[in-house]
This record gives structure tokens, C-alpha cells and sequence, in this order.
């Protein structure tokens, strides 16, 4: 019989067997679902491998396919460009005219045939082509040349050294509107050498560009013609010839056509700076209220910009020219750019305004526009001046917002709000100016 320390001592035994049991089926199902994760994970990992290999395959295959059609492509294209430079050379002049429109086709979007085609002698003869009387065939080598200078210094160059420019027409009476628009654009594409100090042969060309803008053709045009003329007035040596073709003229004439006006502005602005040009602007009666004018195209700022810049190089250490600004109102028109102008225009017109604050008492400094002259701090004369300066420029400002003060209100778009407006500008308008 057994004792009861016994019994409970195999029961013990058995339930530690039983764990051992479980435990190791436990284990055994642990690693066998472990090895079933790592062949499904391998299993994953191969097909993964193999798809992107398939996938780098078939990625080359399009590679090599496609660099198969490039260089199928480069050979016709070579072919075609050896076959058009041979028939340009030595076809006759149908053929040239054909080589010619080909010629245009192939450098219209391709930098590098562009650069290559020029290698091949082409450009001498497409400009005697442009030199025909024949009408077809200067559009050809016109269109063509056209497509080879663009964005190319090299080509412009070659263009130029080819003496395209002594070939445009001397006058421009049998010219139709779009070879005349063409020739402007070459010539536009041409003149950008200015910017990199390359030597123009000769600028006979500009009575050609003139004689484009005096008469009536469409802005498009015109616009060239005058980009070209910025591009030339650059250089600052080429302002006595242009003023000696009699550029200035229609400059300012042009600075009064919104659609045009600021190639014609910018380049006045070039020419001011030099003595000739300066002069030969200065003596001109439509000096300087034309410029005056523009400063209410609250519409194109650019211009606003460009004109209150010329006349700050009139009005400095000129009396004649503040004379005259005062005369056409300027003040008013200047007080609206204030206002309403682009922060540049506005920055430029307030110190035009500063120069005309105090103008009966003021002389020219050396460097700079008109300064208060200098007295002794606390003299009766200086506080008394001084009062006076800012009494009359008060009543000044005031007076004249009072008068454009509906005119302003419209241009700012503000309808509806003018009483409150009104009061805002009058109490605060001494406090808008630096003085």
C-alpha cells in the first residue's frame, strides 16, 4: 500500500512529463512554422529577385531599342543634312530655295544640327540668297538664317562676318509686311552681339530700321526694330552715330505709343547718359512733356519707371529742364505716382519731389540734384526759410490732390469710397512724402 507522499510524488513526476510533452511539440511546431515563414520569405525574395530582373530586362531591351531608333534616326538625319548642304552648294537656285526650307526644318529644334550645319559652309550662301531680287527665294534664306542665329553666339557671329548686314534693303518701298517683319526679327536676333562687346562692322543699317518705324506697319515689327536699336545704344560709343541717323526723333515720338513705348524709353534712357545724346534730347520740343505724360500710365509701371528716370537725369543741374517740368505740371503727375506707382517709380518720384520742395531757394550740388543751401543752424534766416519751404509745400500738395483727387480715385479703382479717401489723403498727405 502506498504512502501518500508516494502517490503524490508520481503525480508530479507524470505532470512534469506531460509538460516536457507539450513543450517539446510546442517547440517542434514552433520550428516548423518558422521554417514554413523563412521558405515562404525566400519563396517571396525569389520572386522578387526575378521579377525585377525581368523588369531590368525588359527595361534594356526598350533602351537598346530606343538607342537603336536614335541612331537610325542621327543616320537619316545625317544623310538628309549631307544631301541638302550638297544641293545648297551646288543645285540651282530652285534647288538652293528647297535646300534652303529643308534647312529650316532641320535647326528649327535641334541646337546641335544648328551648330553643325554652320560647319558646313552654309551660311554664305544663304545670305546671297537673302541679296535676290527674287522674293521666294530671299524668304528662304531669310527664314533660314533666322533659325540659325537663334540662341547661337557663333552663328550670329558667322551671320554678321558674312556681310548680311550690308545686304538688307536700301529702301524698303517694295518690301512686303512680313519679309519686312522677318528682316526686323534677324536683324533683332543679330544686335544682341552688342551685349558681348562684339565688334559690328558697320551700323549703315540703322537708316533701314528708321525708315521701318516711321512708317505704318504693325507693332510686332516695330518692337523689333526697336529692341534691336536698345541692344545698339548699349554700347555707349554707338550714341553719337545713332543720334547722327536721326534716331531721337522718333524715339520720343514713339514714347508716346503705350504698345511700344518702353524699348523706345529704355533706349532714350541709354542715350541720356552721354553728352551727344543728352544734348541732342534736351533741345527737343517735345522735352520734357512727353516724358511728363507717361507718368500717368498707371497701366504699364515699367514705363512710369523709365520715365521718371530720364527726367531725374534732366532736372539734374539743369534749370532750364525743371523750368520747363514745372511748367507741365509735373508735380501733380509726380505726386500720383507717389500714390499709385510701382515702388521703384514711387521711390524715384519722391526724390524728383524733394528737388522741387524748396526750388526757389536751392542750387545744384556737384554730385547730386538740386540741396538746400547751407546755413547756420538756428540763424533767423534758415528757420524762417524753412518754414516758408514747408508751408508752400503743404499748401502745394494739398492743393493739388484736391484737383486730381477724382482722377486718382478712378485710376485706383476705389469708386464708392471717395469721401473716405479723400479725407484719409488730405490728413495724412504731408505724412505719405520724406520731408
Amino acid at each position: 500500500m502506498s504512502t501518500p507522499s508516494s502517490s503524490s510524488s508520481s503525480i508530479w513526476i507524470l505532470s512534469n512529463m506531460k509538460l516536457q510533452f507539450f513543450t517539446r511539440i510546442k517547440r517542434f511546431l514552433q520550428s516548423k512554422a518558422t521554417r514554413k515563414r523563412c521558405d515562404i520569405s525566400d519563396q517571396s525574395n525569389k520572386e522578387k529577385t526575378i521579377t525585377k530582373q525581368n523588369k531590368a530586362e525588359k527595361i534594356e531591351a526598350v533602351q537598346v531599342v530606343e538607342n537603336h531608333k536614335e541612331e537610325v534616326e542621327v543616320e537619316e538625319t545625317e544623310i538628309l543634312l549631307q544631301k541638302t548642304v550638297k544641293m545648297l552648294h551646288f543645285g540651282s537656285w530652285e534647288e538652293k530655295e528647297v535646300a534652303a526650307k529643308e534647312i529650316e526644318c532641320l535647326v528649327k529644334d535641334d541646337v546641335k544640327v544648328r551648330k553643325l550645319i554652320t560647319e558646313l559652309g552654309v551660311v554664305p550662301v544663304l545670305v546671297s540668297m537673302v541679296a535676290s531680287s527674287v522674293v521666294s527665294r530671299r524668304r528662304a534664306g531669310l527664314t533660314a538664317l533666322i533659325y540659325l542665329a537663334d540662341g547661337t553666339y557663333t552663328n550670329k557671329a558667322m551671320i554678321v562676318e558674312a556681310g548680311i548686314l550690308s545686304k538688307l534693303p536700301k529702301t524698303i518701298d517694295l518690301i512686303d509686311n512680313s519679309t519686312m517683319n522677318e528682316f526686323a526679327e534677324l536683324v533683332l536676333s543679330l544686335s544682341s552681339l552688342a551685349n558681348t562687346q562684339f565688334p559690328f562692322p558697320s551700323l549703315n543699317f540703322l537708316p533701314f530700321l528708321k525708315d521701318i518705324l516711321k512708317i505704318d506697319t504693325n507693332f510686332d515689327t516695330k518692337r523689333s526694330c526697336l529692341g534691336a536699336l536698345y541692344n545698339i545704344s548699349t554700347m555707349l560709343e554707338n550714341a553719337s552715330t545713332l543720334v547722327s541717323y536721326g534716331i531721337v526723333p522718333i524715339l520720343l515720338e514713339l514714347s508716346l505709343v503705350k504698345e511700344i513705348s518702353e524699348k523706345a524709353l529704355a533706349t532714350l534712357g541709354n542715350l541720356l547718359v552721354t553728352l551727344t545724346g543728352k544734348k541732342e534730347i534736351e533741345k527737343s520740343s517735345m522735352v520734357p512733356q512727353n516724358f511728363v505724360e507717361v507718368l500717368s500710365w498707371e497701366d504699364k509701371p515699367k514705363c512710369q519707371e523709365l520715365s521718371v528716370y530720364i527726367l531725374m537725369i534732366l532736372a539734374h543741374q539743369s534749370f532750364d529742364q525743371r523750368e520747363k517740368m514745372a511748367q507741365a505740371r509735373i508735380v501733380p503727375m509726380l505726386l500720383e505716382v507717389v500714390l499709385l506707382g510701382s515702388p521703384l517709380a514711387q521711390k524715384r518720384a519722391m526724390k524728383l519731389l524733394q528737388w522741387f520742395k524748396n526750388e526757389r531757394q536751392v542750387k545744384m550740388g556737384p554730385h547730386s540734384g538740386p540741396q538746400t543751401p547751407r546755413f547756420a543752424m538756428g540763424s533767423p534766416l534758415n528757420q524762417r526759410d524753412s518754414k516758408e519751404g514747408k508751408n508752400l509745400m503743404k499748401s502745394l500738395v494739398k492743393q493739388s490732390l484736391h484737383k486730381n483727387l477724382e482722377i486718382i480715385t478712378q485710376r485706383a479703382n476705389l469708386n464708392g469710397e471717395s469721401s473716405k479717401h479723400k479725407s484719409f489723403v488730405v490728413s495724412t498727405s504731408s505724412k505719405s512724402l520724406p520731408y
